[in-house]
């Protein structure tokens, strides 16, 4: 794991240390992915958000450097708005210290945070400040070699109980993505 430096509000906040970045990111140029936004990708974002009801949806490949949503849902009016009255839009990149994927990529494995404020290890994350994330739901992209790929997730402005159906969603769409990824000719629009 790395320590990343405190951030103003004085917390400490772990990012996990991703050995396999350099091998996802070969293996995402061998299959055409992670540097540019994907229409059938950015389709299948926003079913995801439509099914759980979330106001965001991605699929997101870390990279070795940050992290690249090619497929991304963002809902036309911010959830958040600001005291000065603006409203934080989230981009198609991030870095690598902002969000939970990271997490979901070192685990190999889902993530539910039904209410992010609940953990004091991921309450103190940049994108619960910028964009109000309450809650995130995210499983990884696993391919057929073992690499982790990326990951399919849902964060809320709200806490939410994602439970059991949730989980069991999120792992479905992310194993059937993975296998589609795969199969590269065979990306069907979502």
């Amino acid at each position: 794991m790395s320590y990343d430096p405190p951030r103003p509000a004085g917390r400490l906040l772990l990012t996990p240390e991703d050995k396999e970045a350099p091998a996802r990111a070969r293996r995402l140029r061998g299959l055409g992915l992670g540097e540019r936004p994907e229409p059938a990708l950015d389709t299948f974002a926003h079913r995801l958000a439509e099914l759980t009801g979330a106001p965001y949806a991605m699929v997101n490949f870390p990279g070795e450097q940050g992290q690249f949503y090619a497929g991304l849902y963002v809902p036309a009016v911010a959830p958040v708005v600001r005291s000065d009255g603006t409203s934080p839009q989230l981009g198609r990149t991030l870095p690598r210290d902002h969000g939970f994927c990271p997490h979901v990529v070192a685990r190999r494995k889902a993530l539910v945070l039904e209410d992010v404020h609940d953990y004091p290890r991921f309450a103190g994350n940049p994108v619960v400040d910028e964009f109000g994330v309450r809650s995130y739901l995210g499983a990884p992209l696993i391919d057929g070699t073992g690499l982790v790929l990326g990951t399919v997730s849902v964060a809320d402005v709200e806490p939410r109980p994602w439970g059991k159906p949730g989980l069991t969603a999120i792992k479905e769409h992310a194993a059937r993505l993975a296998m589609e990824l795969e199969g590269r000719d065979g990306l069907l629009p979502y």
